[in-house]
């Protein structure tokens, strides 16, 4: 496997990334659309039980306290199933997800580590082994975490919202308007955050990498450094390094937040709202009580995904 040495431009970079996460993720298709499916019923099933509380409060109980246990019975069993397949495929799809992004890494750290032995020795020369070490190291490890739990979050963080939405449409559309209004705040903290987020997190894997290129340039040649007395410049230069990666990453979590928190007190002012208002109609009975219990319950639901993606 061979590539020029000529550094790419942004665009270009930004096609051949697209053409190898294409390459990466193609032989794991099906496995990929099986996963989805998962989620999909999984989040089905999730979103079932906030339902089924509300028919339990409009009918199961009051059938109940008139000599009808049938109703009441039918709606227990239904949570418990829910429940019980929510938390069965969830565990399936952690297994399987976790099975695809580890097949689609080894991969990738096998063409990584190949296509570094065919560069020219040129390249070597320029690109120390520190740096090339950090690429397979680090960077590998970044697109780990994002596999292990960001991607996760992210497929979750997706269905959960679009079914959310449908469901309170489907149960109160002036009350589904004010949660879904919510999302417009929502939605500008989060462009808020992304554009930062991204330098911020750009900046933590460059440091990073200049810690790791550091301290392994240092250790390699640690008989000259000891030879010529360097230790104290050494030690000065490593805590410059040290400081940046620090710094770097205590930006990146000032950013978490204002995000996180910002997207709680969002969620929990629409809940407020959603509650004075839903209260009013259900003490005038232009609203079942049921109805409201869900609608109190799937906002919950509603804004923790957003906190999944960050």
């Amino acid at each position: 496997m061979s590539a020029p040495d000529r550094p790419l431009e942004t665009g270009e970079r930004s096609r051949l990334a697209r053409a190898l996460l294409g390459s990466l993720i193609r032989p794991h298709r099906r496995a990929i659309a099986g996963v989805l499916l998962i989620v999909l019923v999984q989040v089905a099933a999730t979103m079932a039980e906030p339902w089924l509380i509300g028919i339990a409060i409009d009918t199961s109980v009051p059938h109940a306290i008139a000599g009808d246990y049938g109703s009441l019975t039918a709606v227990t069993v239904a949570l418990a199933v829910s429940a019980l397949v929510s938390g069965l495929l969830r565990s399936v799809f952690v297994i399987r997800s976790g099975a695809i992004g580890q097949a689609v890494l080894f991969d990738l750290r096998r063409r990584a580590f190949d296509h570094t032995q065919a560069l020219s020795v040129s390249f070597h020369e320029r690109f120390t082994s520190g740096r090339v070490i950090s690429r397979l190291t680090s960077d590998v490890d970044t697109l780990t975490e994002l596999l292990d739990s960001g991607l996760d979050g992210l497929l979750t963080a997706v269905f959960n919202i679009g079914a959310i939405s449908v469901l309170l449409y489907f149960l109160d559309v002036p009350l589904a308007l004010i949660a879904t209004a919510s999302l417009i705040p929502v939605w500008l903290l989060y462009r808020w955050f992304s554009g930062r987020a991204q330098v911020a997190f750009r900046r933590t894997r460059e440091s990073v990498a200049t810690l790791i290129v550091n301290i392994v340039e240092t250790f390699n040649g640690i008989r000259a450094v000891q030879a010529f007395r360097r230790e104290d410049r050494n030690d000065a230069i490593f805590a410059v390094l040290n400081e940046d990666y620090r710094d770097a990453n205590k930006y990146a979590f000032k950013l978490h937040a204002v995000f996180i928190p910002g997207t709680s007190l969002i969620g929990n002012l629409a809940q407020v709202l959603v509650l004075l208002i839903g209260g009013y109609r259900v003490a005038q009975n232009g609203l079942d009580l049921g109805v409201l219990t869900a609608f109190m319950l799937y906002p919950w639901k509603f804004y923790d995904p957003m906190e999944d993606v960050a």
